[in-house]
């Protein structure tokens, strides 16, 4: 499946991203507009940018995946 056939199913989940020059981003995909994706990204403190990406830079798009059920209580 083409990246751009799976971007339907995760507009509202965190995704990673890669880009086709090597780099990776990670954040919540709130949409697409004008063959854009709109992710919301953590800058610092209580800080968040909704950052544009053009479709022909990327190069996959995926879902996080679930947390294990039993991780250990430290």
């Amino acid at each position: 499946m083409a990246w751009e056939n799976k971007i339907v199913y995760l507009i509202g989940q965190p995704v990673g991203i890669s880009l086709s020059n090597g780099q990776g981003i990670s954040g919540i995909l709130c949409g697409i507009s004008d063959k854009k994706l709109l992710v919301i990204e953590y800058l610092y403190q209580k800080k968040f940018a909704l950052k544009q990406y053009d479709f022909y830079i990327i190069q996959d798009i995926n879902g996080f995946p679930s947390c294990p059920n039993e991780l250990p209580l430290h």
